[in-house]
């Protein structure tokens, strides 16, 4: 599966920062449940890689590794399971272990420079981050704008209340959110809610 069909999946991908792996599978049930299958695992935890192993085993469950900053961790998170790899930012040490691993990956860009570089390395799917601190969407409007071919996934400051802004750009494929899974224990039936509350507010974009 390539980088733009994990981002076609779902209008929002879950950026989540689980700190107890028994919270994994019931978390990855709702949402998917919900109708959010691709979920992002942010390695700001000891238990993130765990958190992996267990989210790969729902059904239905598209399961990547977020926060990725090296080659070493890119190769823990698919001995977990990842499908897919997500990092800050760009580099190409990083890049070339993503192609090496032959893993889909979607690196951190926030500058026309950044975007060229990707590019020049065989990229063009591209998270755009810190999404609304980086300048928000006439950012990345004017950013995309030279670059027609390339599609993002906003993600860092994306709510539920500016997630459909983020999603009436052309260069926009889906967002990276937090809101829908709060910390702490997990809430299956509220989680599945927000997800089925997101996937109906991106389906207005189409209306």
């Amino acid at each position: 599966m390539k980088m733009d069909e994990i981002m076609r999946l779902a209008p929002v991908i879950p950026v989540l920062i689980v700190e107890d792996a028994a919270y994994s599978r019931p978390i990855a049930e709702a949402l998917v449940a919900g109708g959010l299958r691709v979920l992002e695992v942010t390695l700001r935890t000891p238990a993130a890689l765990d958190v992996i192993a267990e989210m790969a085993k729902v059904e239905g469950a598209v399961v990547g590794a977020g926060t990725v900053l090296d080659p070493e961790q890119l190769e823990a998170s698919l001995r977990a399971g990842a499908r897919f790899a997500v990092s800050p930012g760009l580099t190409e040490r990083l890049v070339r272990a993503a192609i090496d691993a032959r893993i889909p990956y979607l690196p951190g860009v926030a500058t026309a420079g950044e975007i060229m570089r990707g590019l020049d390395l065989g990229l063009d799917r591209f998270k755009f981050f810190p999404a609304e601190a980086a300048g928000g969407t006439s950012a990345l409007a004017a950013q995309a704008a030279p670059f027609a071919h390339v599609r993002f996934c906003p993600t860092g400051g994306v709510r539920r209340e500016t997630m459909k802004d983020w999603l009436a750009l052309d260069s926009v494929l889906c967002v990276g959110g937090s809101w829908l899974v709060p910390k702490g224990p997990a809430d299956p039936a509220r989680i599945e809610q927000a997800a089925r509350d997101a996937v109906a507010l991106a389906a207005e974009r189409f209306a």
